[in-house]
């Protein structure tokens, strides 16, 4: 194992980390072949998904803050958000591919999956923290009316440019 495959593994597992859900990977891995053999559909595509992520934008947009506290939904205990892991595509996803794109033959074989462990326990201890850290920033701000206004404002606008990204 060189250097460069240490460098390699862990820009992998910041990314995989660090990224929320699976769309990105699957779409990297799968759909490229077929807007090359079909043009359509990839236009097709753009103009439905700009169509809808403007629409999305707009819904986030004016949405208000949440209801009553009391009525929302109760947050997953620790044992419930250990077992949900387990359904998680993005976990599978990133389980697959570092697996099988970091694993060497031969009598390197187990080693390498060691280092994968091992590597990803190293990533993912301190990204999940800074999400945490975020999350606990993201609550003190949104703790008014107008704070929640101002998020889903913000939000509603990155959306939007999304659609930027689709055309390019």
């Amino acid at each position: 194992m060189t250097m460069e495959w240490y460098v390699t593994l862990f820009g992998f597992a910041v990314l995989t980390c660090g990224t929320p859900g699976p769309n990105n990977l699957m779409l990297t891995l799968g759909l490229y072949p077929l807007f090359e053999r079909w043009p359509l559909l990839r236009l097709g595509l753009q103009i439905f998904g700009s169509l809808y992520l403007l629409w999305l934008a707009w819904r986030i947009a004016v949405a208000g803050a949440p209801g009553d506290p009391a009525r929302r939904a109760r947050p997953l205990t620790m044992l419930e958000g250990l077992g949900f892991q387990f359904l998680n595509p993005k976990a599978w996803m990133m389980g697959i591919s570092a697996i099988s794109l970091f694993s060497l033959p031969g009598a390197s074989y187990w080693s390498s999956q060691l280092a994968v462990m091992v590597m990803f326990v190293l990533v993912a201890l301190p990204v999940c923290f800074v999400w945490v850290l975020f999350g606990h920033q993201l609550s003190n701000w949104i703790s008014s009316d107008r704070g929640w206004r101002r998020l889903n404002g913000s939000l509603g606008l990155l959306t939007a440019l999304c659609v930027v990204m689709l055309w390019y």
